[in-house]
């Protein structure tokens, strides 16, 4: 539970504003080191760290993902071009609360409607499962909310990566599948003054992933693109409150 709400929202803030500047920056030409570098430089001026860095074996602030790639992509020296679809992900923890978030975009270049139907999608599916938290709901509802926007699109969630309970912890209980893998009333139930880093993981092809030779990065199997949204909310008596907003959006 989170026992200092005010600490709690102003890691969540401090978050969103370091993401969005990072997000600005995701270009061509730019290398995903470069990325990493600013979100340290930006994490330290909040007054902050890394909360990547209290993973064990993770040594950056961000994960970046392009294309293929889906979660845990080391920053590394590869350069972003036009067409990329490229997903940041990033924590920040402050006075020992933790916040998460991610977003995906297609890097600049000729159209392309099916990607932007795909990111679309994501998008939806992760404002959908937000309406789904409130105190006496369950997991599961998040779960099913997220499954029926992007299986209806006919798209895949990933089975294998799931969103989390968020707090002192970077990821602690409950876990939050991207779909419903059992009866609702059997997961578990959302109560107020939890905190929950409620994440969309899907991709435009088959779901099967593997590891790359990097030891961290997962991407698909079949080499189709895949996508990563998430939010930090605090479950209150009223419904979700978004702890880090997309700030871009507004």
């Amino acid at each position: 539970m989170i026992t200092s709400v005010k600490d709690f929202l102003t890691a969540g803030e401090k978050l969103a504003q370091v993401f969005a500047r990072c997000l600005k920056e995701i270009k061509p030409g730019k290398r995903l080191i470069e990325i990493e570098q600013l979100a340290n430089q930006l994490i330290e001026q909040e007054g902050a760290k890394a909360s990547f860095k209290t993973v064990p074996g993770y040594h950056w602030a961000t994960c970046i993902n392009l294309n293929a790639g889906i979660v845990h992509g080391i920053p590394n020296q590869e350069v972003i071009k036009e067409g990329d679809v490229v997903s940041l992900d990033m924590g920040l923890v402050y006075r020992g609360w933790h916040s998460d978030m991610a977003y995906t975009i297609k890097v600049q270049g000729k159209e392309n409607l099916e990607v932007e139907k795909f990111l679309n999608t994501g998008k939806r599916a992760l404002e959908e499962a937000i309406k789904a938290v409130k105190p006496g709901n369950r997991v599961g509802h998040i779960s099913a909310a997220i499954q029926r926007v992007i299986e209806g699109e006919g798209y895949h969630c990933v089975r294998d990566l799931t969103g989390h309970g968020i707090g002192q912890k970077l990821h602690q209980d409950p876990w939050i599948p991207c779909l419903l893998m059992g009866p609702v009333d059997q997961t578990p139930e959302l109560k107020e003054g939890m905190g929950l880093a409620i994440e969309v993981i899907y991709t435009m092809g088959k779901p099967e992933l593997r590891k790359s030779a990097d030891g961290w990065t997962i991407e698909t199997q079949d080499g189709k693109i895949s996508a990563l949204f998430e939010k930090t909310v605090l479950v209150t008596r009223k419904g979700a409150q978004i702890v880090t907003p997309f700030l871009w959006e507004k």
